[in-house]
C-alpha cells in the first residue's frame, strides 16, 4: 500500500516515452480521475495471450476493488496467496480535437494506468466493503438504497483488489495544434466537447416509491 504521501513513486513502467509532460503520479489528481467513472480494462495473461476485459471498478483510498464472476478467468488466477499479474486502464474522453490536417488531429482525455498484483477478496467484511463501493461507484448513495446481496449471490460473485503502488495518470487538456503552414487552409478547426449525459429516471412497472433523493442528485 502507499505510504500516505502526496505522489505515487515513479516506476519505469508507469514513466511514458512520449508527451512526459502530460503524465502526473500526484494521488489527488489521480484519484479525481478513477473517482470521475465506474468502467475500466482488466488486462491479463493467459496461457501466454493477452486478454482485456470491460468491467466496473472502485477506489476505496489507495486500493482498486474490480467486479468479476466466480467463474471468471481473472478470478481464477487471482486465487491463492500469489494472486496474477494486472494492468487496469482507466480513460474518460473530453472533446475531440479536429485540425486543418488530418495528422493533427487529436483527443483530450483523462487517462489511467494502474500495474501490480490482483489478490480475489475472500474476507466477508472486506467483500461488503468492496461491494457497496462498487455499486455507489456507479450511482453514489445507490448501496443504502437497496437490498444488501444474500448469502446466494455473496457465492456468485467475486471481485479482486489492486493496491494503488505502481500508478499513474496522463491527460491532455489543449486546443488544436496546426502546423504553422496549415493555418491559412481553409478548413475548420477546433475543439467539440464529449459529455456524458444521464437522462430521467423511468421507474420499473413494479416500483410504487417516489424517486429517491440519490437518483434526483445523480441525474440532475
Amino acid at each position: 500500500m502507499s505510504d500516505g504521501t502526496a505522489s505515487y513513486a515513479r516506476t519505469p513502467r508507469t514513466t511514458p516515452t512520449r508527451y512526459k509532460d502530460r503524465a502526473t503520479w500526484e494521488r489527488d489528481a489521480i484519484h479525481a480521475i478513477l473517482d470521475s467513472t465506474y468502467l475500466c480494462h482488466l488486462g491479463f495473461v493467459v496461457d501466454g495471450a493477452p486478454v482485456v476485459l470491460p468491467t466496473i471498478f472502485a477506489r476505496v483510498g489507495d486500493r482498486l476493488y474490480v467486479h468479476g464472476s466466480t467463474g471468471s478467468r481473472p478470478l481464477r488466477g487471482a486465487k491463492g496467496d500469489q494472486g496474477m499479474p494486472v494492468c487496469v486502464t482507466v480513460t474518460l474522453v473530453d472533446a475531440l480535437v479536429l485540425t486543418k490536417s488530418a495528422f493533427n488531429h487529436s483527443i483530450n482525455f483523462r487517462s489511467v494506468v494502474a500495474h501490480g498484483t490482483a489478490h480475489q477478496v475472500t474476507d466477508p467484511v472486506e467483500l461488503s466493503v468492496a461491494l457497496d463501493a462498487l455499486v455507489d461507484q456507479t450511482v453514489p448513495g445507490r448501496s443504502a438504497e437497496v437490498r444488501p446481496a444474500n448469502a446466494k449471490e455473496l457465492a456468485a460473485t467475486a471481485v479482486v483488489r489492486l493496491d494503488l503502488d505502481e500508478v499513474s495518470a496522463k491527460t491532455r487538456a489543449d486546443e488544436a495544434d496546426d502546423d504553422e503552414a496549415d493555418l491559412d487552409l481553409p478548413y475548420w478547426a477546433g475543439v467539440v466537447p464529449v459529455t456524458t449525459v444521464y437522462g430521467a429516471p423511468v421507474p420499473d412497472a413494479s416500483t410504487t416509491v417516489p424517486l429517491p433523493a440519490h437518483l434526483r442528485d445523480f441525474t440532475r
